[in-house]
C-alpha cells in the first residue's frame, strides 16, 4: 500500500520528518518496505528561470534559426540560438541556462553546455513544454504572461507537486490502517504514547454539511441484511462534471491513482482518506426513483463498466433500479448508471457490505478493484454516514453540487461493538513486559478503544468498529505491544524450558532427508500445487480436483501428478542457461472421487539432469539413472531401511520405469522422463525423476527399531566372483539370489565390473561382484569362507543358471 507524506501530514497535529515517520510507521507494525521521493515533472524544474527575449534577429548562417539576447535578472543577457518558430523580442519564457539539467518528456536527461550552433555560440535554450516535462507539444517554446517577473524560478511559478512516498507492506489483517486517517491514528498512539502528550488525528470537519434542497428523494431498500449491514444515501444536483483540480489530481497520482473526473476523483480521493468505498450513480439512470439492494436470479446477465457481459451468480449481491441492476455490490459498477461528462444528478452511496459476499463475488468474476479489497476484509461500519457528508461538501466544493435530499441511512441491525477482557498477568506473560495499567488504557484509547471496565486484575475494553480483527485477547496485547514497540520489551537474563521429547517422526525425517541430499548436492523448490491442466493426460484428470473461481486459464486444476510442476521448473532454469539441476521438492497431489470427498497425498520427488558437480581435479560427469538409484538408496538408510527393491513397471511419462519397494510395500517409483513428456515443456535434454509416497516411508521409518552394538573387533574377509549369465538378468535377481542363502555372516554384496563379448558367448555378460565376510566373535578360517562361497556359487548357478568365470 501506498501512502503519500503530504497527503498523510494533512492528518497529523504536528509535522514529522520522512526518516523518523518511516522508523515509526515500522515499529507500530506497518513496516516501510521503500520510501521514494515523488515528482509530477521530473526534475521539478530545477535550475530553469523565468527570462525575456530581449532582441531576435536571424541567425547569420542558417534560415529556420534565430539569435535571440535572453534577460534571466543576471548582470549580463544570455545570447541564445533558437529554433522555435514563435519566438519574438518582447516575450516571457523559460530558460535553461548553461549547467541546468532538463528531462524531456522522451529521451534521456540533457544538461545544458556552451554550443556552437552553425558558427555561433549559444548560453542555454529556451524550452519547449515537451522538453522540460511539462506537456507533450513541440509546435513552439513557452510563452508566459507578461505579469511574470524576470529571474523567476520556472518551479515557483508552476509549483510542480513533490511528495514522498511510503511503501508499507500491509499484513490482511489491518484494514484500519488501508488509509491515510487509518494510518494517521496509529501514528498519533505512538506518539501519544512516547511523547507523554496527547495527540489527536485532524479530521476534515463536515460541520458544513446541510441539506438545501428536497428536489431528488430516492428511496433505499435492502432486500438481503445479511450481505448489506447498513446503506446510507443522499442525492446531489447541479453536478458539472468537469477535470479534478490540480491539487487533487497531484494527491491521486502520487499514490498511482489515474484522474478520470472531478466526481469519481472524488471517490477515490475519500477512499484513500477514509478506508470507506463510495459509489456514484447517475440519478438519471434510477428508474422509479428507488434504490435495490438485492440478489437476481442464477444466470442473470449484467454489463460492467468495462463493457463485458457477466454472467451473475444468486450469490453476487447487487445495486438495482426498480427494474435493472446498476452495480455488483461493493465491486464494479455497470456500463449504464456510471457518471459521465452530461451528468448533471448524481445519487452518492456508502454502505457496509458483508465481507464474505464481497470476497467470494470478486474472486468469482476476476474482479479485484479497491473498494473490493477494502469490503473484503471489512470497513467500519459506523463511519458510513460522515464519509457521505465528507464527500457531499467536496462535490459542492469542486463540482458545483447542491445536496438536494436527506441523508438516507438504512441500518436494519444495528451491530454492537465486539467486548474483550483482557487479564494483566495475561498480557505480561504473552508480552514478557509488566504495564502499568494506566499506561495499557491510555493505549488502548488512543486506538479508539473504550474502556467499559476496569477491575484490579482485568480490564474490558469496546472494540472500534475501524478493527473488525480484534476479537481476543491477544489482539489486544499485539495492540499494546506494537504502539509500545517490542524493541522496548527487556530481554530476561534467564529463560526457563522444560525439555520436550520429539514425536514429530515426519518432521525429523525431512530433516534427515533434506541433509542427505543438499549433502548431495540437490537444492529444494516449492512448486505451485495450482497447476494446468493443459499439462496433464485425459485418464490423469479423471479425478482432479478442478478449480472453480481460477483466475488464470494456466492455473485451473490442482496438480494430479508431481512431475509436471517440477518439468516446468526445469525448463525455467534451461532456459536460462542453468542447464546442470539436482532438485527435491516435498508437495502434495490432489484427486477427488465425487464432489466434497477429497484427497490428498504428500510426495517426496527428485529431479536431475545435466551433470553432476566437478571440481577442479575432476570433472564433473553426465547424471545417470545409476546416480539416481544411489541417491535413493541413501534415502532410504536415512529411514533406517535396506535399499529399495527395484522392479520393472509401466509410469505414465516415464520410460525405464522402476517401482520402488521395501518388503511388501511399494514406496514410489523411479524413471527416466519420456521424450514426449519432455517436449511438451521443450526440454531436450535427459532427465530423471523419482516420487515417493513420503508417508508410506515415515510409516515405515516409525516401525524401525533403533539399535546399537560395538564396534567389531575382527577384519572383515573379501572374496570375488566372476558370474557368466544371460545379458537380459538384471543385477537385481543376482543380488536377490546371494540374499536368500542366508549367510549371516554376509555383510555386503557389491558389483564392482560389467564386460560384454561376443567373445563370452551369444547373449551372454560377465558380471564381477565383490562380498565382504564378517564374524564378530573370531576369526573366519579359509574352509568356512570356502564353504560360503561354495553356498553362493551353488545357489547362482542352480537358481539362475550362471557360471563361474576361472
Amino acid at each position: 500500500m501506498t501512502i503519500s507524506y503530504n497527503w498523510l501530514c494533512d492528518y497529523l497535529p504536528v509535522t514529522i520528518e520522512p526518516e523518523r515517520l518511516s522508523r515509526i510507521l515500522t515499529a507500530i507494525g506497518l513496516e516501510v518496505e521503500s520510501v521514494e521521493p515523488y515528482e509530477s515533472v521530473k526534475g521539478s524544474l530545477s535550475g530553469l528561470v523565468i527570462g525575456e527575449v530581449i532582441t531576435c534577429t536571424p541567425h547569420p548562417n542558417a534560415d529556420k534559426l534565430k539569435l535571440t539576447t535572453v534577460n534571466t535578472g543576471e548582470a549580463e543577457p544570455l545570447q541564445i540560438v533558437c529554433g522555435a518558430p514563435n519566438v519574438a523580442a518582447g516575450q516571457k519564457v523559460i530558460v535553461a541556462p548553461v549547467g541546468t539539467t532538463i528531462y524531456p518528456v522522451s529521451g534521456d536527461p540533457l544538461t545544458m553546455k556552451v554550443a556552437k550552433i552553425r558558427g555561433v555560440e549559444s548560453y542555454g535554450m529556451i524550452c519547449a513544454e515537451d522538453e522540460i516535462g511539462l506537456g507533450s507539444s513541440h509546435a513552439g517554446i513557452i510563452i508566459l504572461p507578461d505579469d511574470v517577473r524576470v529571474g523567476t524560478p520556472a518551479a515557483g511559478f508552476y509549483h510542480p507537486y513533490q511528495d514522498t512516498l511510503f511503501e508499507i507492506g500491509l499484513t490482511p489483517n489491518r484494514m484500519d490502517a488501508m488509509s491515510h486517517i487509518g494510518v494517521a491514528r496509529d501514528v498519533c498512539a505512538y506518539l501519544s504514547h512516547h511523547d507523554k502528550k496527547e495527540f489527536r488525528v485532524k479530521r476534515p470537519s463536515v460541520n458544513g454539511f446541510k441539506v438545501q434542497q428536497q428536489q431528488l428523494q430516492i428511496a433505499v431498500e435492502i432486500g438481503n441484511s445479511t450481505a448489506c449491514g447498513r446503506y446510507c444515501g443522499l442525492s446531489l444536483t447541479g453536478i458539472r462534471v468537469g477535470p479534478s483540480p490540480q491539487w487533487l489530481k497531484d494527491r491521486l497520482l502520487s499514490i498511482g491513482v489515474r484522474p478520470i473526473n472531478n466526481i469519481v476523483d472524488i471517490t477515490n480521493f475519500v477512499l484513500h482518506e477514509t478506508g470507506q468505498p463510495l459509489h456514484a450513480f447517475d440519478a438519471d439512470a434510477i428508474t422509479g426513483n428507488k434504490v435495490v439492494v438485492k440478489t437476481l436470479p442464477e444466470g442473470s446477465t449484467f454489463v460492467t463498466l468495462d463493457g463485458k457481459e457477466r454472467k451473475l451468480s444468486a450469490e453476487d449481491l447487487m445495486i438495482c433500479n426498480s427494474e435493472t441492476p446498476m452495480c455488483i455490490a461493493g465491486v464494479f459498477g455497470g456500463i449504464d448508471s456510471g457518471v459521465t461528462e452530461s451528468t448533471t444528478r448524481i445519487f452518492l452511496e456508502s454502505a457496509w457490505f458483508h465481507p464474505t459476499w464481497i470476497r467470494k463475488t470478486s474472486f468469482r468474476h476476476g474482479l479485484r478493484t479497491d473498494a473490493a479489497t477494502r469490503f473484503e476484509k471489512g470497513v467500519d461500519i459506523s463511519q458510513t454516514v460522515n464519509v457521505l457528508k465528507r464527500a457531499a461538501l467536496l462535490m459542492a466544493d469542486l463540482a458545483g453540487g447542491t445536496v438536494a435530499s436527506e441523508i438516507i441511512d438504512v441500518y436494519p441491525a444495528i451491530q454492537d461493538r465486539k467486548q474483550v477482557a483482557i487479564k494483566y498477568h495475561y498480557l505480561k506473560k504473552l508480552s514478557g513486559k509488566n504495564y502499568h495499567p494506566d499506561t495499557v488504557k491510555k493505549i488502548l484509547e488512543s486506538l479508539g478503544f473504550e474502556v467499559m471496565k476496569d477491575g484490579i486484575d482485568e480490564l474490558w475494553v469496546a472494540v472500534p468498529y475501524s478493527k473488525p480483527d480484534i476479537s481476543i485477547p491477544a489482539d489486544i496485547v499485539e495492540e499494546i505491544l506494537r504502539i509500545d514497540g517490542l524493541d522496548n520489551v527487556t530481554i530476561p537474563t534467564t529463560i526457563s524450558i522444560s525439555p520436550s521429547v520429539e514425536k514429530d517422526l515426519d518432521g525429523r525425517l525431512r530433516e534427515k532427508v533434506a541433509a542427505a541430499l543438499t549433502g548431495a548436492g540437490f537444492n529444494e523448490i516449492l512448486t505451485n500445487s495450482i497447476s494446468n491442466s493443459a499439462w496433464y493426460a485425459e485418464d490423469q484428470l479423471k479425478h482432479a480436483v478442478r478449480m472453480l473461481n481460477n483466475l488464470s486459464v494456466e492455473l485451473d486444476v490442482l496438480r494430479p501428478a508431481m512431475l509436471e510442476t517440477g518439468l516446468a521448473v526445469l525448463a525455467h532454469n534451461l532456459n536460462r542457461k542453468n542447464a546442470s539441476l539436482q532438485l527435491f521438492e516435498w508437495g502434495k497431489t490432489y484427486s477427488s472421487e465425487a464432489v466434497g470427498s477429497y484427497q490428498e497425498q504428500p510426495h517426496c520427488c527428485l529431479y536431475m539432469t545435466g551433470s553432476s558437480q566437478g571440481n577442479w581435479r575432476k570433472p564433473g560427469s553426465e547424471v545417470d539413472f545409476f546416480g539416481l538409484k544411489g541417491i535413493l538408496n541413501q534415502l532410504a538408510a536415512a529411514a533406517g531401511q535396506p535399499p529399495f527393491d527395484w522392479e520393472s513397471a509401466s509410469v505414465a511419462g516415464l520410460r525405464n520405469a522402476f517401482q520402488l519397494k521395501s518388503g511388501k510395500s511399494t514406496i514410489g517409483f523411479a524413471g527416466q522422463v519420456s521424450k514426449e513428456k519432455l517436449a511438451g515443456f521443450d526440454i531436450k535434454q535427459q532427465v530423471f525423476f523419482a516420487d515417493l509416497d513420503w508417508m508410506k516411508l515415515v510409516t515405515l521409518a516409525g516401525k524401525k527399531e533403533i539399535s546399537f552394538q560395538e564396534l567389531p573387533k575382527q577384519l572383515p574377509v573379501h572374496r570375488d566372483l566372476a558370474l557368466l549369465v544371460d545379458k537380459t538378468l538384471p543385477y537385481a535377481k543376482i543380488e536377490t539370489a546371494i540374499r536368500k542363502t542366508g549367510i549371516s555372516r554376509l555383510r555386503q554384496i557389491l558389483p564392482f565390473d560389467l564386460f560384454e563379448s561376443d567373445k563370452l558367448g551369444q547373449n551372454r555378460k560377465s558380471v564381477a561382484v565383490s562380498f565382504m565376510f564378517l564374524d564378530e566373535e573370531k576369526t573366519m578360517t579359509d574352509k568356512e569362507i570356502d564353504n560360503m562361497m561354495q553356498k553362493i556359487i551353488n545357489t547362482l548357478e542352480q537358481e539362475l543358471g550362471a557360471e563361474i568365470r576361472k
